[in-house]
C-alpha cells in the first residue's frame, strides 16, 4: 500500500516536532518524513499519517512518539569529527582547571549536548585524559541526545573497525580494547574511560536541571535545524550553564551571527563566556 502524505498532514507533524524539540522541517523536508515516518506506520498497521499523528498525541503513543522523534532526527558523527575543535580543548584544559582550582578543587566539567551515538564525549574524554596527564584533576562528561535509539549505542561504547579509523594509532591502543572470537574487528572504549560519561536523554527545548556550572559545552551540527528564535534562545541557555571562562563550540557549519548573545567570539565556532 502506498503512503500519501498530504500537505495538511506534513503540516501538522511538522508544527508538533517543533514545539517539542525545536526541529524546524521545513517544505523541503516533507519527502524525508514520508520515507522515515512510512516505515513506522507500516510496522504499527496505523492506515494513514493521519491516524499515527493522532496516536502519538495520545499518552497510549508516548512510547511511538518518541520513536518518531528518533527516526526524524539526523545522528551523523565521528570520532574527532572537525578536530580542530578537539586541539582546541586541549590547549584549555590547563586554563580551565587554574580556574577551577582558583573555586576550590581541580575538576572539569563537559557537555556533549547531542552526544549521537558516543563519538563526541568519548572523544571529549580522551582529549581531556590526554590534557590532564600528571595532574590529579576530577573529570565529568554529560552527554546528551534526545534519541533513546543512539543512546542505547553510546551506552556501549563498541564501534565497529571502520568508525575507529580517524583515532590515532597510539590513542586507538591506549583507550580502547580490541573485541575477540564474535567481536572480532569491532573496539570497545576501555571502562575507566566510560565510567567519565553519564548518558543522559535530555531535549534541548527544556530547561536543564540546577547544578554545577560546565567548563565548555559541545552542541556541534545540532543548531541547524533550529530556526533563529530557537537558536537563540538556546545559546542562551547554553551561556546561563557556563562557568565564567567557559567555552562554547559548534559546528564548523554554524554561526551565532545576527542572534542576541553576550559570547565573546573567539574564532569560527568557537565563543567564550
Amino acid at each position: 500500500m502506498m503512503l500519501e502524505l498530504r500537505d495538511t498532514e506534513f503540516e501538522k507533524i511538522s508544527q508538533l516536532v517543533y514545539r517539542h524539540c525545536g526541529i524546524h522541517l521545513h517544505d523541503g523536508k516533507k519527502e524525508l518524513v514520508k520515507a522515515r515516518l512510512s516505515k513506522r506506520i507500516r510496522e504499527g498497521n496505523f492506515p494513514s499519517f493521519a491516524d499515527y499523528y493522532d496516536y502519538v498525541k495520545t499518552g497510549e503513543g508516548t512510547d511511538e512518539f518518541i520513536a518518531m522523534i528518533d527516526s526524524l532526527s539526523t545522528n551523523l558523527t565521528s570520532f574527532f569529527r572537525e578536530d580542530g575543535h578537539f586541539r582546541a580543548l586541549a590547549r584549555f584544559v590547563p586554563t580551565m582547571l587554574l580556574e577551577e582550582t582558583r573555586r576550590g578543587k581541580p575538576r572539569l566539567r563537559l557537555w556533549s549536548a547531542g552526544c549521537s551515538s558516543g563519538e563526541e564525549p568519548y572523544t571529549m574524554a580522551i582529549t581531556a585524559l590526554e590534557a590532564v596527564q600528571g595532574i590529579h584533576a576530577e573529570l565529568h562528561i554529560l552527554a546528551t541526545d534526545i534519541s533513546t535509539r543512539v543512546l542505547k549505542k553510546a551506552e556501549q561504547g563498541i564501534y565497529p573497525a571502520d568508525r575507529v579509523k580517524a583515532i590515532p594509532p597510539d590513542l586507538l591502543r591506549k583507550y580502547f580494547q580490541m573485541g575477540q572470537g564474535a567481536w572480532t574487528g569491532h573496539f570497545r572504549v576501555k571502562k575507566d574511560v566510560r565510567s567519565l560519561v553519564t548518558f543522559q536523554r535530555f531535549n534541548l527545548m527544556d530547561p536543564l536541571a540546577a547544578g554545577d556550572p560546565f567548563d565548555a559545552i559541545f552542541c556541534r551540527n545540532v543548531m541547524i535545524y533550529f530556526d533563529k528564535k530557537t537558536q537563540e534562545g538556546l545559546v542562551n541557555r547554553f551561556y546561563n550553564r557556563l562557568a565564567k571562562g567557559g567555552y562554547l563550540f559548534i559546528g564548523h557549519s554554524e554561526s551565532l551571527t545576527g542572534l542576541n548573545h553576550a559570547f565573546k567570539y573567539l574564532e569560527p565556532s568557537l565563543y567564550r563566556k
